[in-house]
């Protein structure tokens, strides 16, 4: 499955999309995670198969969700206190609530981007 973490700069998807891939490297799953902001979403989306949008971002969420039902993907709104999650699990429990509920496709695979830029990470 790839998860995208959205935010506004960036900064703080970051912090999110590394415990969650920590999170899920953890429970044996083969998941991506990598982080993107909201002027990178039209394209990162095409490559997630979960949308985690920072809590700072709800005003862009209608947008969001539209841009994602296109696609098939899911979108998770994170709670306000999403960074007091040091080990990711809790995010991690938020994705798996979004796949259960929407049916969203679940890719094991990242891409060659992807692994770049979890590499970065």
């Amino acid at each position: 499955m790839r998860i995208l973490v959205v935010c506004g700069a960036g900064a703080s998807s970051t912090f999110v999309a590394q415990r969650v891939r920590h999170a899920a490297h953890d429970q044996g799953l083969p998941y991506s995670a990598f982080a993107g902001t909201e002027q990178s979403l039209p394209i990162d989306l095409d490559a997630a198969d979960v949308v985690l949008v920072g809590p700072h971002l709800v005003h862009a969420l209608e947008r969001i969700e539209r841009d994602a039902a296109r696609r098939g993907t899911a979108v998770v709104l994170l709670p306000a206190d999403i960074f007091t999650d040091l080990d990711g699990t809790r995010t991690l429990a938020l994705v798996h609530e979004a796949v259960g509920r929407t049916g969203a496709g679940v890719s094991a695979a990242p891409s060659a981007e992807q692994d770049a830029r979890q590499e970065e990470d």
